[in-house]
């Protein structure tokens, strides 16, 4: 699931990019940070074309259909705090009350006997939170201490760290309770940063809890998809960029960028000349990056980066199975074969999916060593047994979705490429590049929007 976000009082808001005398720009990748890039410049007047080596747009984060049956590549949340992302969705023609769920912050499990029951309530920040926590049930007095205390220390700190830490060290460091870690640190920082506590950085998760915890009430809801993450934004973004006079060349894979003089030419095909353009911008995944920037900048930030997966495993039982509400948190336990974190009850998004169940594994690599057949069957057994419903082991039909590379191994002091390349017109955009924030839809969506302001004016900020 994905991951939680940037926050507006941490990130200038972009301004404009100027239009008096329009450019050509290439975008090269057509994910989330490559189609924000190409919307941004297609918006300020400037003239785009965005190379997508595969059919679809939108990279790790876009629609599929298995056997008829329209998802997700896997299952993601946003949160209000989104700021771009929800910008350039209004600006594209998508209406964000009816294309997403939105949620007060929540971490609810079926039951608070091995559980828990968080939510926070439509007050101002931070009496939501106050609220939350002194009705949460499954929680002990001392967790909920536990909870204050780090709310507290963490708010006075400014949400910062001077020197960075595993998130594991961090919480020690705190004192937080061992139920708290189990059923909210541990849960959140493996959901955010898609990184085990043990090994993800403590400075980034600060941040994450920032725009969550620490946030302003409506910053914190979480927002879910109603609709498949390509009509959430990519598809409207090429109708967009199409409308302003830009192209989206889907099924080209870039072979080649080279600097002459100071125009940029692609090579995207030994059929036709190469791609003539002012500024380029590189918005693949950090191993393709590496590969087309050889030899013109430092590639080492980019083929330093490890990987962690997620799987998204897709039950599909009788129409009539719902859950009591679109979410639950799960308790995982990789000692019993237990691999689900959160189950998502597709039915509660869309009518036309009721009895669809999908369940997200952050950080899978140990759940999916034994296979696709066998992660089902654990995970349809761990629904039967915390949901009470026996007949949920027998799904009629089912799809497991694995992202090998679902996004970077967020450790700490983690040295991230940066979006400026030192070269003139050229510029990275991806959820991978510097920043506070781990690898988010948001972090993908601002990237792209600097990198734009960056080709066309190199005093940006």
């Amino acid at each position: 699931m994905n991951r939680v976000p940037a926050n507006s009082s941490s990130w200038k808001k972009p301004a404009k990019v100027a239009s008096s005398s329009s450019r050509r720009i290439a975008v090269v990748g057509g994910g989330w940070a490559g189609c924000a890039a190409a919307v941004e410049l297609a918006g300020s007047g400037h003239e785009v074309m965005l190379f997508e080596a595969s059919r679809t747009l939108g990279g790790r984060a876009r629609g599929v259909e298995f056997d008829g049956k329209p998802l997700d590549n896997g299952q993601h949340i946003l949160l209000g705090a989104y700021s771009e992302t929800l910008r350039l969705m209004h600006a594209v023609g998508i209406d964000p009350s009816a294309a997403l769920l939105r949620l007060p912050l929540q971490m609810r499990y079926p039951d608070t006997t091995s559980g828990m029951r968080f939510i926070t309530h439509r007050l101002p920040a931070p009496l939501h939170l106050l609220s939350g926590l002194l009705l949460a049930e499954g929680l002990t007095l001392d967790d909920k201490l536990s909870l204050a205390r780090f709310s507290t220390t963490a708010r006075w700190m400014g949400w910062q760290l001077n020197q960075d830490c595993t998130v594991a060290e961090l919480l020690e460091r705190f004192d937080q309770t061992d139920r708290l870690i189990k059923l909210m640190w541990r849960p959140l920082c493996i959901a955010a940063l898609n990184t085990p506590p043990e090994r993800a950085s403590a400075k980034v998760f600060l941040a994450v809890l920032r725009d969550s915890l620490g946030a302003r009430r409506a910053a914190s809801d979480m927002l879910i998809p109603r609709v498949d993450l390509s009509a959430l934004f990519p598809s409207r973004a090429a109708q967009y960029i199409d409308r302003r006079g830009g192209k989206v060349r889907l099924g080209t894979a870039v072979r080649k960028i080279d600097q002459q003089d100071k125009a940029w030419k692609i090579d995207a095909g030994a059929e036709e000349p190469p791609f003539e353009a002012d500024g380029v911008i590189i918005a693949v995944q950090p191993d393709k990056a590496a590969t087309l920037l050889s030899g013109l900048i430092d590639t080492s930030r980019l083929a330093g980066l490890q990987y962690e997966p997620i799987t998204t495993c897709y039950l599909q039982y009788d129409t009539t199975v719902r859950l009591p509400t679109p979410f639950y948190a799960l308790v995982d336990s990789s000692d019993i074969n237990e691999w689900g974190q959160f189950v998502f009850d597709r039915g509660h998004l869309d009518p036309r999916q009721a009895g669809l169940l999908s369940v997200v594994v952050s950080a899978s690599a140990d759940a999916i060593e034994n296979g696709q057949g066998f992660l089902t069957a654990a995970i349809a057994a761990q629904l039967a047994r915390v949901l009470k419903r026996p007949d949920l082991t027998k799904p009629s039909w089912s799809k497991v979705i694995s992202e090998k590379r679902a996004t970077f191994s967020c450790m700490p002091a983690l040295q991230r490429p940066p979006i400026r390349t030192g070269l003139p017109g050229l510029a990275l955009a991806g959820d991978y590049v510097e920043g506070e924030y781990p690898a988010t839809l948001e972090s993908a969506i601002r990237s792209g929007v600097q990198a734009a302001r960056s080709v066309v004016d190199p005093h940006s900020d």
